[in-house]
């Protein structure tokens, strides 16, 4: 099952809307960028919104 990250205030709709279609979902808000990089290797999606900038490096940690 595919899994994603939302690491921002998003509404709780959002979850349920990726759980109604089969994806699993972890809410996270308010994540270091270092904690970020430790983990995102393990999603296959991520869902922001403004609060979390996705950097190279944490782009390059999530294909390890």
């Amino acid at each position: 099952m595919p899994k994603v990250l939302i690491s921002d205030k998003l509404s709780p709709r959002a979850a349920t809307i990726f759980e109604e279609h089969g994806i699993d979902v972890d809410v996270k808000p308010g994540l270091s960028p270092d904690e970020l990089k430790a983990i995102i290797a393990d999603y296959d999606g991520l869902a922001i919104r403004s609060a979390t900038k996705v950097t190279v490096d944490i782009l390059d940690a999530q294909q390890i």
